[in-house]
């Protein structure tokens, strides 16, 4: 494993900010009586799993940390799918659209897992 410097090197930390955008364009489309509803939870989850990765980076020294949160940053990716699923419901996307964006969520949810699973390795380089 190449040694990372800091956490904008993550591919996990890349795809979540990359997917965060996408959610912000998105929910852009949303009906502004939605506006402090739906288009607010789905941009603060989508964004939270980007920051969860960046805190849980400077919490590697201790393990159980690290661990902590990146499960809390699954717990918001998982989230953000929920979110995506009102979406769909609502009208407000495509079946097409909820497809793209929960694959992408889906694909970042097994990164998490992978990183979570090799916690160890990543600790190991923050002593």
């Amino acid at each position: 494993m190449a040694i990372i410097q800091n956490f904008r090197e993550l591919k996990v930390y890349q795809q979540s900010r990359a997917q965060a955008q996408r959610v912000f364009e998105l929910s852009r489309t949303f009906p502004r009586e939605e506006r402090y509803s739906l288009t607010d939870q789905i941009r603060r989850s989508s964004r939270a799993v980007k920051s969860m990765i960046a805190e849980a980076w400077g919490h590697r020294r201790y393990p159980a940390a690290f661990i902590s949160k990146l499960t809390g940053a699954l717990g918001e990716a998982t989230e953000t799918q929920s979110w995506l699923d009102d979406a769909l419901d609502c009208g407000y996307i495509t079946a097409a659209q909820h497809r793209e964006h929960d694959a992408a969520w889906q694909s970042i949810g097994g990164m998490l897992n992978n990183t979570i699973e090799k916690a160890d390795d990543f600790c190991r380089s923050a002593s």
